[in-house]
C-alpha cells in the first residue's frame, strides 16, 4: 500500500536545527512531485516547501526562505525538510505530501501522517 512516513520532529530551542524526513513506499517516487505542509492548531494547513521530480527547482513560503531547505533522495525514496534558525512560530505538525504530475499520476495526491515539531524555551 501507499505510504508516506514523516520522522524527525521533536522539540527544539529557538536557533535550533532540526532535519524531518519522509519515508515513501508503495508508489512510483519519482513520478510526484514533493512537497511539506504544516499545520499548527486552529489554522489551515499551509504549504512550507515543494520540490520538482529531479529535484532541480524549489520553492518555499515567504516565512521559511533562508532558513528552511527541501531536498529529494529519489534512489532512497525519500524527501527532507532542513529546518535552521527555528522560531516558536514554527511550531506545527508537518505533513509530507506527494502529488503525481507524470501524464500517468496525474490526479493521485498522497498523504503523511504528520510529524510534530516544537519549538520551545
Amino acid at each position: 500500500q501507499v505510504q508516506l512516513v514523516e520522522s524527525g520532529g521533536g522539540l527544539v530551542q529557538p536557533g535550533g536545527s532540526l532535519r524531518l524526513s519522509c519515508a515513501a513506499s508503495g508508489f512510483t517516487f519519482s513520478s510526484f512531485a514533493m512537497n511539506w505542509y504544516c499545520q499548527a492548531p486552529g489554522k489551515e494547513r499551509e504549504l512550507v516547501a515543494t520540490i520538482t521530480r529531479t529535484g532541480d527547482i524549489t520553492k518555499y513560503a515567504d516565512s521559511v526562505k533562508g532558513r528552511f531547505t527541501i531536498s529529494r533522495d529519489n534512489a532512497k525514496k525519500t524527501v527532507y525538510l532542513q529546518m535552521t534558525s527555528l522560531e516558536p512560530e514554527d511550531t506545527a505538525v508537518y505533513y509530507c505530501n506527494a502529488v503525481g504530475i507524470t501524464p500517468s499520476t496525474l490526479g493521485m495526491k498522497y498523504w503523511g501522517k504528520g510529524t510534530l515539531v516544537t519549538v520551545s524555551s
